[in-house]
């Protein structure tokens, strides 16, 4: 997902907290480099803060939601009377969330946008594994799976490309965020210990030189 925010120390705090939450988060400060962004990688949720210097959050809510097969749109912003929430919406948000906020609640909301993105059907299946994306939980054969968040991740991501091919650098991007070393060996540790964890028969192709798919 993309947190867009100017306030830096506020950004880095939404993102951490969303990451310990789970999630795969890049941030920028403001409405340009917003659009570039969500331009170039396909999120599925972007949390917005209204007043973005350059290019204002208004007018970056309006070209995300007329894009097709955008993001969910959650729009922050101060200014939380009705009729600022009701702008908010007419302008293409999905929700809407006033500054300060509790955090669980918007970790809630963005999980709920989540399960909505069109290409986020709430339960896939590959073979005899299931991911339940609503319920964060996954298992095989009808037997529960005890993954770590970055584990469920990189199943989600493969379960959900029913047998093509995901790169490595694709679930860096989308399971890790911007921050990840490229060169590590964090994705093919993940992927030995998720392997691992799926038992007999093996699930997980390594595709030489491309990536992973199932």
């Amino acid at each position: 997902m993309l947190v867009a925010e100017d306030h830096a120390t506020l950004a880095k705090r939404i993102a951490e907290g969303l990451r310990d939450a789970g999630m795969a988060v890049d941030v920028v400060h403001d409405g340009a480099a917003a659009l570039e962004r969500a331009g170039h990688t396909a999120y599925d949720v972007v949390v917005l803060d209204r007043d973005l210097p350059v290019v204002h959050g208004d007018q970056v809510c309006r070209s995300l939601a007329a894009a097709l097969g955008g993001p969910r749109i959650l729009m922050l912003t101060a200014a939380a009377s009705v009729d600022e929430r009701v702008d908010g919406l007419e302008l293409g948000a999905d929700d809407y969330l006033g500054k300060p906020c509790a955090f669980h609640e918007l970790v809630a909301r963005v999980r709920a946008l989540g399960r909505r993105a069109p290409s986020a059907p709430p339960l896939i299946r590959r073979g005899d594994v299931t991911v339940d994306r609503a319920r964060h939980r996954a298992g095989r054969g009808g037997q529960a799976l005890s993954l770590t968040r970055k584990e469920f991740g990189v199943l989600e991501i493969l379960v959900a490309a029913d047998g093509a091919v995901v790169s490595a650098e694709e679930l860096l991007e989308h399971v890790w965020d911007e921050n990840a070393d490229p060169f590590s060996t964090i994705v093919s540790v993940t992927m030995a210990r998720l392997r691992r964890k799926l038992g007999p028969p093996p699930m997980i192709e390594t595709v030489v030189g491309k990536g992973y798919r199932m």
